[in-house]
């Protein structure tokens, strides 16, 4: 079994935590988009239009989701002992 390594930053250096994080990250980032382009494509009252505005807010709200999800999941990895990122 590969232990985890901690670095100087106290971050876990294990080749699965860091791909799961990844691949979490990503599917929350596209989540994220993908929502708030629908949420301006089909919510009443606002021109169905989707502009650059609409697209760069889409962006920030991925990031923001994805960078939320990720701080979960190492608090929850933090609280079970399993070090975490």
């Amino acid at each position: 079994m590969i232990e985890q390594h901690e670095g100087k930053t106290g971050r876990t250096t294990d080749p699965a935590w860091q791909a799961l994080r990844r691949r979490i990250g990503v599917a929350a980032f596209v989540v994220g988009v993908v929502l708030t382009l629908g949420f301006f494509a089909f919510f009443p009252g606002l021109p169905h239009v989707i502009d650059w505005g609409a697209i760069v807010v889409a962006l920030g709200v991925g990031g923001l989701v994805r960078w939320g999800c990720q701080g979960w999941m190492t608090k929850v990895a933090e609280k079970k002992g399993g070090g975490g990122a």
